[in-house]
């Protein structure tokens, strides 16, 4: 069985590889960004083609079907430390022989490469069933943690030593992070700050 690595963290090579020659009977070949990938997959054969999603020349999912459209038998499948799972449902509707999360443990890396290689799609019913995360409010995102939890107490009327009181911190760290969280949502001043947040609909 020959499988193409094509990643560009040099680290994660070597570790791949390292996996799948200890299962023996299975010989890697490496690149290091899609162009690479391409030429070592024109002038070799493949049993499973592994790309990267995030590594140079990819473009999303452009990367894939350029692989796909090769001359050969081989197959190819996705691989990433970032994509989602809308990517990864993508992938597999494009004709991918798989998606694997690197958070993959090596045992279930390994079987999942001799499960594609022999022709089935694979890809982690934990990771495509996991609820995606919540998209945060585009208020909030501009904000700290503790800026956030400032603003919250401005929205409740508070004053500044119960704020400080309520997040265990001092009344001076408190009107710091006032001045900063002023600035980064455009008020002046505390009441315009707490209407801001109620407009935004952030509390």
């Amino acid at each position: 069985m020959r499988i193409l690595i094509a990643d560009d963290h040099d680290l994660l090579r070597e570790m791949l590889v390292m996996y799948l020659q200890n299962e023996g009977g299975i010989e890697t070949e490496t690149a290091a960004d899609l162009a690479g990938a391409k030429a070592l997959v024109e002038e070799n054969d493949f049993d499973l083609v592994l790309l990267d999603f995030s590594m140079p020349g990819m473009d999303g999912l452009k990367g894939l079907t350029q692989c796909l459209e090769l001359e050969g038998s081989h197959r190819v499948a996705i691989i990433s430390g970032t994509a989602t799972r809308d990517v990864a449902e993508e992938a597999l509707a494009a004709g991918a022989a798989g998606f694997l999360p690197k958070t993959l443990s090596a045992k279930s890396l390994v079987n999942a490469v001799r499960f594609m290689a022999m022709g089935e799609q694979y890809a982690p019913m934990e990771f495509m069933r996991a609820p995606e995360p919540e998209e945060m409010h585009p208020l909030a995102a501009k904000l700290s943690q503790r800026e956030r939890d400032v603003l919250k107490g401005l929205t409740e009327g508070k004053s500044n030593k119960e704020i400080a009181r309520d997040l265990d911190i001092r009344e001076p760290t408190v009107k710091l992070h006032m001045k900063t969280l002023y600035r980064k949502i455009g008020a002046t001043n505390r009441t315009q700050a707490a209407m801001i947040a109620r407009d935004e609909g952030l509390f």
